[in-house]
């Protein structure tokens, strides 16, 4: 039903509340000081704490071991319980996060109708996070391109073994969905998926958000201990301190670790995923990144294609993102036209399904109410403002051909931008541009299309 730490210096009270709770069939721990006290928390969180006041022959009081816990799980619901004197302090506590309190003597259903609530309380809060997360973490792959169909048989192969996979591809692309879909998929999905940020925390504070530490007694858990049981990833791992690697590395091998200013061995079952979008080979030789750690790491290489090379895909993405934003975000449920999907696939990406998204999400907030996601509404790209820009030097170019020339001119950009648009994939270009597949590959090697873009020699 639940473990339950009882925490009160009187024995009679102490004890009198450890029968009542044991009797309803809870699991009951019970401390006279706050020394016993945070050794049980520490040792198995409680989740619910009855908690005295006035604690005698104890380094600290409830008020004390209220902030102590509260600043490390706010999840855990405490109960105060006090006398007469101190119902103004008993207050205070609650102000400060306590659940509720008790003025002694209480009655026994006062104290399991309490006990209920709070225990109830803490359920649902959990149960809201665990939604949001859910809500906001995607682990759905979505597409429909060679490349993406490639990507995703890979990523099945792996998800029911306990091998490290090594996730690389360029910023933006997605690899994060990437560990999330095999996490999702694999017999640890019920465990926690913990992301670590290589790059966005401070190298000095590295090791003790990794590992933990232990402060006069009291522990704090770092991420590879709130990972246990699960899969821990490293996201762009090539800006891990070189320092940290060593330590790493000796996670991997031995599963164990001790925490910052600790002395006790802590084990854990991690499943680690990788992710960079750097060249690991060239940190290793520049004495940058660890080749041992990086060995370990890499046992299962995996690349992530960049979205240039899933243009396909960009329909289905846009869509996707749509559905997604309007679940999550309440925002305007819209639908691209045939010309505003043919501008995105044309569009340059440089920030890949990132940069898509953000696209996305800025049209549906700025946009009007029309259920169409009209061509204008597109934001400009950067190849965009390049085409623009060059729109008079290549009208100046075109005026100095002869019509025969400028018409190759015109057929060799629009069969490039198509085949790159359908992703090198011949038959599909065909059938949009309106020509048998083998007129187009003939129009193709008139116009010296497949020597200069290697997309076109796929089918």
């Amino acid at each position: 039903m639940g473990y339950i730490l009882v925490v009160d210096d009187e024995k009679d009270i102490r004890q009198l509340i450890g029968q009542i709770l044991s009797d309803e069939g809870y699991q009951v721990c019970l401390a006279s000081n706050s020394e016993t006290a945070m050794k049980e928390i520490n040792s198995k969180s409680p989740d619910l704490i009855i908690l005295d006041i006035w604690l005698k022959d104890s380094n600290m009081d409830g008020i004390e071991i209220l902030k102590t816990v509260r600043s490390n799980d706010k999840n855990i619901p405490i109960v105060i319980i006090s006398g007469h004197g101190n119902i103004e302090i008993a207050v205070a506590a609650v102000k400060q996060g306590a659940y509720d309190f008790l003025e002694k003597p209480f009655n026994t259903d006062q104290l399991i109708v309490v006990i209920k609530r709070a225990l109830e309380a803490s359920r649902l809060r959990r149960e809201i996070a665990d939604l949001r997360r859910s809500e906001v973490v995607e682990s759905n792959m979505v597409g429909n391109s060679t490349s993406f169909n490639n990507l995703k048989t890979q990523l099945d192969k792996v998800t029911k073994s306990n091998g490290r996979v090594m996730l690389t591809g360029p910023a933006g692309c997605g690899k994060e969905i990437a560990a999330r879909y095999i996490h999702a998929n694999s017999a640890r999905a019920s465990e926690p998926f913990v992301s670590v940020s290589s790059a966005s925390i401070e190298s000095e504070k590295m090791e003790e958000v990794l590992f933990g530490s232990e402060y006069n007694g009291l522990i704090k858990p770092g991420l590879l201990e709130k990972a246990n049981g699960g899969f821990l990833f490293f996201d762009e791992v090539s800006d891990m301190p070189t320092g940290t690697q060593s330590k790493i590395l000796r996670v991997l091998v031995e599963q164990a670790f001790t925490r910052v200013n600790g002395n006790n061995l802590v084990r854990v079952d991690l499943r680690v995923i990788s992710s960079t979008n750097k060249n690991l080979i060239s940190k290793i030789a520049s004495g940058d990144f660890r080749e041992e750690l990086y060995h370990r790491l890499n046992v299962v290489p995996i690349k992530v294609p960049s979205l240039e090379n899933r243009r396909e895909d960009i329909p289905i993405l846009a869509n996707h993102f749509v559905k997604i934003l309007n679940n999550n975000e309440g925002l305007p449920l819209r639908t691209f036209s045939d010309g505003a999907i043919t501008k995105l696939q044309t569009m340059s990406w440089p920030g890949n399904i990132r940069q898509l998204r953000n696209a996305v999400e800025q049209i549906l907030i700025l946009g009007p109410n029309d259920k169409i996601i009209e061509t204008s509404e597109l934001p400009e790209s950067k190849h965009s403002e390049k085409t623009n820009n060059g729109d008079s030097f290549f009208q100046e170019n075109l005026i100095s051909l002869s019509l025969r020339e400028a018409r190759e001119v015109f057929e060799r950009e629009y069969l490039m931008a198509q085949i790159n648009r359908f992703g090198g994939n011949i038959s599909k270009t065909a059938i949009f541009v309106g020509m048998e597949r083998s007129a187009l590959h003939r129009k193709m090697k008139t116009l010296s299309i497949v020597s200069e873009n290697k997309l076109s020699k796929k089918d």
